[in-house]
């Protein structure tokens, strides 16, 4: 059910992303922090449910494909020019998508949350927009494109938000000025 991202380049997902980071995001203020869930790859569990404000478990942003190889929770699945596609192994991805990018240039650029993920104000997949609202009170909602926000704690990223009958259903960090999609 997952557009991730390499179907980003064929999606309005990429749209919406372009937006988002051509308005450098918004900035939002700190909510309550939240943890949930379970383990994967080795991360502790509040590392594995946590999604920003840097990266997820021991994957940062800004980290090379070496560095982050070297954490032993990524798969590579493709190679483009100037980014690379990589699952995260407790978490694969449909054939044609990937869990998150490396970009040549600026290292990690965006990571896609598995089922299960939270930001650490709480919001996941199956959050509401009511949800997302007052955890991030400057959310932007752009009518034709997705909500998005500055991650609370990391001027540098937004968050990405995909919402199907009021509920989030993907949701993604991101560096700012990333060059993986436009």
């Amino acid at each position: 059910m997952t557009n991730r991202a390499v179907r980003l380049g064929r999606s309005p997902m990429v749209a919406a992303l372009a937006v988002g980071v051509a308005l450098g995001g918004a900035t939002s203020a700190s909510a309550a922090e939240s943890t949930a869930g379970s383990t994967a790859g080795g991360m502790s569990a509040s590392a594995a449910s946590r999604l920003g404000p840097y990266g997820y478990g021991s994957l940062k942003l800004r980290m090379s494909a070496k560095q982050a190889q070297r954490t032993g929770e990524i798969v590579k699945k493709r190679n483009d020019e100037s980014c690379s596609g990589w699952d995260l192994k407790g978490h694969p991805t449909p054939k044609d998508s990937v869990g998150l990018f490396i970009s040549k240039k600026q290292g990690l650029a965006a990571i896609f949350a598995p089922k299960g993920v939270r930001t650490p104000e709480g919001i996941g997949i199956g959050s509401t927009m009511k949800q997302l609202k007052r955890a991030y009170p400057h959310l932007v909602a752009p009518p034709v494109a997705f909500p998005f926000t500055t991650v609370p704690g990391n001027r540098k990223a937004s968050y990405f938000f995909l919402l199907s009958h009021g509920k989030v259903y993907e949701m993604a960090l991101v560096l700012k000025g990333q060059d993986c999609f436009n």
